[in-house]
């Protein structure tokens, strides 16, 4: 019994890829705090289709194809700012149009040229197919990531919940916002492999979201948010082995079960308190 439930670490494939599920899974759910307090919920799947046409670009010229997704990223940050400061058009119009482009472009350019860059790779993620490059890759951009949200968390609490007090205190609410867009997109870029660009976004939206309805505290929603995201990588990497289903879907499936039952904890805790009042 026990050397079944132990069997998926007997596979060299399933131990890189519990490894790179935890180590995107802390910088994930980290950075979705901060994107469920801005309401930047959309713009983690935004940058992550974006970064497509940086990959194809990438792999054509022989670049790195994690500097191609990060450069594409940017760059689609960097424009839909400035169109938003520079138009009457809203964000998120600017956004939609901006991303939705990018990532129709990245699908031209794909299907323009001859070669063995698997897209379903890209979009889905290949968690077990994990080399050791991507864990690398993976691990210092989350090292990078984690270490930056953590010294900063303070200011980028205050600039999420209210910029204008926070440029009256003296931070710097350019580079906070600047800075914040640099991890998102280093954080999609270190998601490539272990989810690919469509699924990265429910890493980015939903443990932020289940500790925002678990905790009121913003210190104890950041290590909640990291505790789930970290047993439902784990989880769905075991689970998928035993289902014979793909990793990254599992764990979408499990953070959206834990999201339901925190609401249906949330609700109940809301009605209680209406009849005790």
């Amino acid at each position: 019994m026990i050397d079944a439930l132990l069997l998926p670490f007997h596979f060299p494939f399933m131990r890189d890829a519990f490894l790179i599920s935890a180590i995107v899974a802390v910088p994930t759910a980290l950075l979705s705090c901060f994107l469920v307090l801005k309401g930047w919920a959309l713009m983690g799947d935004a940058v992550s289709h974006a970064v497509l046409p940086g990959i194809v670009l990438a792999y054509v010229t022989g670049f790195p194809l994690a500097l191609g997704a990060f450069g594409a990223g940017m760059l689609a940050t960097l424009a839909t700012g400035y169109l938003t400061e520079n138009s009457r058009v809203k964000q998120d119009t600017v956004m939609g149009v901006v991303f939705s482009g990018m990532f129709g472009l990245g699908i031209v350019l794909y299907t323009a040229i001859t070669s063995d860059l698997h897209l379903d790779h890209v979009l889905f993620g290949n968690m077990l197919g994990v080399g050791p490059e991507d864990l690398w890759t993976a691990g210092g951009i989350a090292l990078a990531v984690t270490a930056g949200l953590l010294l900063k968390w303070r200011d980028l609490m205050l600039h999420a919940f209210d910029p204008a007090q926070a440029q009256s205190a003296g931070l710097p609410i350019r580079a906070l916002h600047y800075g914040l867009l640099a991890a998102l997109s280093l954080t999609i870029v270190a998601t490539l492999t272990a989810t690919g660009l469509i699924l990265a976004v429910g890493l980015l939206i939903a443990p932020g979201a289940i500790a925002f309805l678990l905790v009121r505290r913003f210190g104890q929603m950041l290590a909640v948010a990291v505790v789930v995201c970290v047993g439902a990588m784990l989880a769905g990497v075991y689970l998928g082995f035993f289902l014979d289903s793909a990793p990254a879907p599992t764990v979408i499936l499990i953070l959206t079960a834990t999201f339901l039952l925190a609401l249906l904890r949330r609700l109940r805790q809301t009605r209680a308190g209406r009849s005790l009042a």
